[in-house]
């Protein structure tokens, strides 16, 4: 339990059926880190609305310390991400890295657990392989696709998905909201909890990431006229699609492409620039969820499929390739704002495949 409205209401919907229950709070953060008081910081505030609703539920509470999972498997390799200029999504490998990774583990070491339920909006249903002879979990999105999160849980493996329960799959946010209500737990009103965890939502990206990464100087460069317009403290702050602040220029600049090698941003003029576009997307190394029996038609004319490369977008139509270097995902209509190290997430209507590291886009014809 997060001490959010969903998982709130995700622990009612159990405690209501025959099950031996009992609730987790994940520690993944430790303020200490950034400061030397952990006092008053938000993990406690939640940590107290997670006790509040357990006792109206009566079902046992503790918390789980796994701030040092965290750090070592996702923030210390989203900095390096960042640094390097890529686009990760920590909270894409928090949940195959810790919430069905080290938490599953210490919890299926230290008692008979069976399952791990969340507040996750999404489904799963069991259809039979056979190509390997089982049956199998399938990851599968929500009633409410507005809320589906099947992008954030794309990277956990198909033994975790096995254990793992949704019981908000088949309702809408507004049903959750009233069911919170009507039990008369104290979470129904509080407010969705958005951003990077570590982040926040008040605290300005860039200003947070500055506490680990130090300045690197390097050229703003006009595309169009391969001139150096102005200088950057760090690729980090930039994002491929979005705008570029670049003082003395009339139009508005947009971020087309990032060089690592170079140190180098590159902008255009105005938001529908031809150099913001692309339809090829290259994942090297792609996770099935599944991971011993993908598609046959990758092998040979392509897979027909949809992606998502972001949580907050509807799925593209695309078509999917196998090579001696990973995937090759022909978009079917060119797209912006695709960067190396965001997440592709491939579906079949709504089954979700799995998901992969995008290397990188260009435009092919």
């Amino acid at each position: 339990m997060s001490g959010g409205v969903d998982s709130s209401v995700a622990a009612k919907l159990l405690a209501e059926r025959d099950y031996d229950l009992s609730a987790v709070f994940m520690r993944n953060w430790d303020t200490r880190d950034e400061s030397a008081s952990d006092i008053g910081c938000q993990w406690e505030k939640d940590w107290e609305d997670v006790q509040r609703v357990c006792r109206i539920l009566d079902i046992p509470c503790s918390v789980i310390d796994l701030h040092r999972q965290y750090w070592t498997k996702v923030f210390e390799p989203s900095l390096s991400s960042w640094q390097s200029g890529s686009t990760p999504n920590p909270d894409v490998w928090c949940n195959k890295e810790v919430k069905f990774g080290a938490l599953l583990r210490q919890l299926t070491r230290d008692s008979e657990v069976l399952w791990l339920a969340t507040g996750h909006y999404a489904r799963k249903d069991w259809q039979e392989c056979t190509r390997a002879h089982s049956i199998r979990p399938r990851l599968l999105r929500a009633r409410d696709a507005t809320k589906d999160q099947t992008y954030y849980l794309s990277s956990i493996p198909e033994n975790g998905l096995s254990r793992a329960l949704f019981p908000l799959g088949e309702l809408q946010k507004t049903q959750v909201r009233c069911l919170a209500a009507e039990s008369g737990l104290p979470t129904a009103v509080k407010e969705e909890s958005m951003g990077i965890c570590f982040v926040g939502e008040r605290r300005k990206f860039s200003d947070f990431l500055s506490q680990y990464i130090p300045p690197n100087p390097g050229p703003i460069i006009d595309m169009t006229t391969c001139q150096q317009i102005a200088t950057h403290e760090g690729l980090w702050n930039y994002t491929i699609g979005q705008g570029a602040k670049v003082r003395g220029c009339k139009t508005r600049m947009f971020v087309a492409k990032k060089d690592p090698k170079e140190n180098a941003v590159f902008v255009v003029p105005g938001s529908f620039h031809p150099a913001l576009y692309v339809n090829t997307i290259h994942v090297e190394n792609f996770s099935w969820i599944w991971t011993d029996s993908f598609p046959d038609d990758l092998q040979t004319c392509g897979m027909k499929a949809q992606i998502k490369y972001r949580h907050c977008m509807e799925c593209e139509g695309c078509v999917v390739y196998r090579n001696e270097h990973g995937l090759r995902i022909m978009l079917d209509a060119p797209q912006k704002g695709i960067a190396a190290g965001q997440v592709a997430t491939l579906y079949l209507g709504d089954w979700c495949l799995g998901c992969g590291i995008i290397d990188g886009a260009e435009f092919t014809s």
